[in-house]
Formats: structure tokens, sequence, C-alpha cells
């Protein structure tokens, strides 16, 4: 009788751990199904509510106990004010007209402008409810890369302008080349007094194996169907006929480059400033390639209680193998900053 209920017992938790782990398999299933099936989430986080906490927080240690208590009472009272005015209004059918908002949305480029699939996607969710007497304010921060990413990033700010949505965009750091093409793009353009500006230029690099190949008796053969489908190559031998063919395409970018700037910022003497060369931010605005000095955050805090301050952010969800490569680039990168302070602290003594 006993190894019959020792029996029973064993069984049953046996089968309670076979379920659990079919409901944990089952739900793991679904979840990745969910995940599959959306690419990505939208986020909405309220700044002006943030800066205002941050605002009251700051009040509320700094100011004596009858200070705040008379605080308090005012801003009470001023609310129930507005609510009993609301309330009136609205038996009325006398609405007020929406507060007008502030769209915060931010782009750290990369070399190939993969981060335009997240602007494409916050820029349509601003465009489905924003209305003229909004803004968009975009905190860019990129040194560029290929041109038909950086068109492709520009072409959805202009999404902005076609709809007449304002645009602003802040440079902290460094708004160069495609970077600066998507700048240009911009009724207002602010920049920190030392953020990177320009470089209205075009470059290729492409490096040639073709002698060690033949020192090791390698050949190498390509063939092509059209003149210039091939003008350099990596592992052949180029010739002068190619170099020019390829120097020709990079002038023709080039002038679309100058061409593209100049649209949207007719101000500027394009000539003297589309020499590739960059400026920092108190240089670039005596060259017209910025309206102000300023950085992001005072734009930020100089619109509060003007406009209802939100941000935008889009993020893809990431597959493990990426979220593992990220978290392994974080951990290297992390430990070649600690080698640095390490050296940098031993050179000092």
């Amino acid at each position: 009788m006993e190894f019959l209920l020792d029996f029973g017992l064993f069984l049953a938790k046996a089968v309670t751990i076979v379920v659990a782990i079919l409901t944990l398999v089952g739900m793991l299933f679904a979840l990745s199904s969910k995940q599959k099936s959306k690419k990505g989430d939208l986020e909405i986080i309220d700044l002006s509510e943030q800066l205002e906490d941050t605002k009251k927080c700051l009040e509320e240690q700094l100011l004596s106990d009858a200070e705040l208590k008379s605080r308090h009472k005012t801003q009470k009272k001023a609310a129930k004010c507005k609510k009993s005015a609301m309330k009136k209004m609205a038996k009325n059918g006398d609405f007020k007209a929406p507060v007008a908002q502030l769209y915060v949305i931010d782009f750290k480029g990369s070399i190939d402008a993969k981060e335009v699939v997240s602007l494409r996607e916050e820029i349509s969710a601003i465009l489905s409810v924003a209305t003229a007497q909004d803004e968009v304010f975009m905190r860019l921060e990129s040194g560029g890369g290929m041109v038909h990413g950086y068109g492709l990033a520009a072409s959805q700010l202009q999404r902005l302008k076609d709809n007449q949505i304002p645009l602003t965009i802040a440079v902290d750091k460094v708004a160069a080349s495609g970077g600066y093409m998507m700048a240009c793009i911009a009724d207002k353009i602010i920049a920190a007094p030392f953020a990177i500006l320009g470089s209205i230029g075009v470059i290729a690099q492409i490096p040639n194996f073709n002698k060690l190949l033949k020192k090791h008796d390698i050949e190498f053969e390509q063939l092509t169907a059209g003149q210039y489908k091939r003008t350099l190559t990596m592992f052949g031998e180029n010739d002068d006929l190619g170099r020019e063919k390829f120097k020709q395409e990079l002038q023709e970018t080039h002038e679309l480059f100058k061409q593209f700037v100049s649209q949207h910022r007719p101000s500027l003497d394009i000539e003297k400033i589309a020499t590739g060369e960059h400026w920092y931010g108190l240089q670039a605005i005596e060259r017209n390639l910025i309206d102000k000095i300023q950085v992001s955050d005072d734009y930020l805090i100089s619109q509060l209680g003007k406009r209802h301050i939100v941000q935008i952010k889009y993020s893809k969800h990431k597959k493990l193998t990426e979220r593992l490569g990220h978290a392994a680039s974080l951990a290297v990168e992390n430990s070649l900053l600690k080698l640095m302070q390490f050296n940098i602290k031993n050179l000092i003594k």
C-alpha cells in the first residue's frame, strides 16, 4: 500500500513537471509567433511630463515648507479654475483648439544608414496625426555614409516638408556629408558650438590586390557586358580609362549633392562650402550652414509650456543572435575603454 502511495505521488509530480514544461513551450511559441508577425514597437514618451517632474522635484528640495504650501495652493486653485472654464466651454459648445505638439525623433546614423527603417515608421506615425501648427524636432548625429542610404533618409524628412509640418534639426556632435544632406532639409538647423558640420564631398576607396596575385602566380578573370559595367576592380589590373570613368561618376555624384544642398539652403555660397571640408558650429554659422548656436536640451526647455513635447521612438525586434552579438560588442568596447583608461593612468603616474 505504501509503495502504491509513493508511486502515485511520483506520478503526480512527473505529470505536473511535464504539464509545466509544455505550458512554457507553448508560451514561448506563442510569443515567438507574435514577434514574427510584428516587426517592431512604437514607443511614445511624454517629455513634457518628464521635464515638469524634474522641475517639481528640484523645487520641493529647494523651497521651504511655507513656500511649497503656497505653491501647491496656487496650483490647485489654477487647476480648479481651468477645469471649471473647460466645463463651461463644453456646455456652450465652444471647444478650445488642441495644444500644439512638438514631436521629438532621434537619428544616430551608421555608414549604411540602416536606421532609416525606424525613421520611416516614426515619420509615418507622426504624419498620421500632425497638423501644420505642430513641429518635428530631430536630434541628428551622423558622419555620413552611403549615398543611397542617406538619400533615402533625406527623402523621409522631405515627407514632413511636403505635408507642411515644420522641421527643426539639432546637431550636438556631428552632421557631416550624408548627415548634412539630411540636416539641410530642415526649416531651421541649430548646433552646438563645437559640433562638426559640412563635409559636402564624395569619397571612394578601393584596395587592389593584383600585384599580390601576380606574385603568387594567381590569375584573375572578370567578364562583363557593357564598356563601363565595371570601372575599377579589387583583383584585376586597373587602367586609366577605368579610373577616369570612376572619377567622372564621383564628380557627377558631387554635383548632385551640391544641387541638393543649394536647393534647400539657397543662402549658401555652395562653391565655397562644397569643398569636402568640415567646420565647427561657431565657424558653420558664419558660412550659413546653420541658423543658430544652441544645444538640443536648451531648445526643448524653451518649448516647454508652448507645446506638448513627446518623443516618438520605433524599435525593431532583434533576433537572439543579434542581441548576443550586440552584448559581445559592448563587452569588447568596455574592455578596450578600461584598458585605455588604465594605460592613461599609468602614463600620468
